[in-house]
């Protein structure tokens, strides 16, 4: 298992050095506004649900079980992630290979919350996603960032949306059918937030924002606010 660390080519805007931390479950809007977000503060950016996605589909490769956590931590242990940070160039090789499209294929979609439920494969990929972090200038999504990869993080921000537009956006961006997938999100969201390890959760001290009525920019711009202030 290893990554990579390179700094945002981005020219920064505002020179921000600390940690973002945004949770929360699928259809919030966290993948566009954290790359926006990291743009504008010159940071880098990680997506931590590619990395999970990644290692899904080396599981997905290797034909194991799904049910067989020995088995899956076998095969991500010895898989080659690389990861890029640069929220201008978002990129994700396994064993040397771009899988940016096959991590978001529907078998792949279908597989992840089985894999990341794994303890030791959260293990693996948390001690990844900690050295991603350690530098600091960083906008980090995913849905246990502020609760257990990175609790200092400042600010930390769960974002929210009601369930219709959740399925809406997502459905959207797949070109798929509403119905179907808010019962994919209700099927992952029942997943992640019930696994013994690592549970999607809002922290007590996170900033929750409901996206339902906002748009991007202005998403964004209540963010740039939060990370000013963090980091004044």
């Amino acid at each position: 298992m290893t990554n990579e660390n390179p700094r945002s080519s981005a020219t920064p805007r505002t020179p921000f050095t600390g940690v973002v931390a945004l949770d929360g479950p699928s259809g919030t809007g966290k993948s566009t506004v954290a790359r926006r977000l990291a743009a504008q503060l010159g940071a880098r950016y990680l997506d931590t649900g590619a990395m999970y996605r990644a290692a899904t589909v080396a599981a997905l490769r290797g034909g194991v079980d799904l049910d067989d956590n020995v088995a899956i931590t076998g095969v991500v242990e010895s898989a080659k992630i690389e990861i890029s940070t640069d929220p201008e160039a978002v990129s994700i090789t396994l064993d040397g290979e771009p899988v940016d499209s096959e991590i978001r294929a529907p078998e792949t979609t279908a597989a992840v919350s089985a894999v990341s439920a794994v303890p030791a494969v959260r293990a693996l990929l948390v001690a990844a996603q900690r050295e991603l972090i350690a530098d600091g200038g960083i906008v980090v999504e995913g849905r246990d960032i502020g609760s257990v990869v990175w609790p200092t993080a400042r600010p930390k921000v769960y974002l929210t949306a009601s369930a219709r537009a959740r399925a809406e956006r997502r459905a959207g961006e797949l070109g798929s059918d509403v119905a179907s997938v808010a019962s994919d999100i209700e099927r992952r969201d029942t997943l992640d937030s019930s696994r013994a390890a690592s549970p999607l959760t809002q922290s007590a001290d996170a900033i929750e924002l409901d996206t339902t009525e906002l748009d991007i920019d202005q998403v964004v711009a209540r963010l740039l606010d939060l990370a000013a202030s963090a980091d004044a």
